[in-house]
């Protein structure tokens, strides 16, 4: 296929082409979720540091003895 076999993109050609949408919401909901798998995927890791585990387990501690 070569260039001339190509219709002429017009302006209103154009304005039809760019202002369809369908689609866009499902692209927006894979990156929020690629987005959300990737904070997950960070916690994780933090949450498996020994330190972080201590931190946590002494702050639940402290929250529940009664002063």
């Amino acid at each position: 296929m070569t260039n001339n076999d190509l219709p002429e993109l017009t302006r209103s050609r154009a304005a039809r082409l760019f202002a369809d949408e369908s689609g866009a919401a499902t692209a927006e909901y894979a990156i929020t979720t690629m987005a959300a798998v990737a904070f997950a995927g960070l916690l994780v890791v933090i949450m498996r540091s020994d330190e972080v585990r201590g931190i946590l387990t002494d702050l639940v501690r402290r929250a529940l003895t009664v002063s």
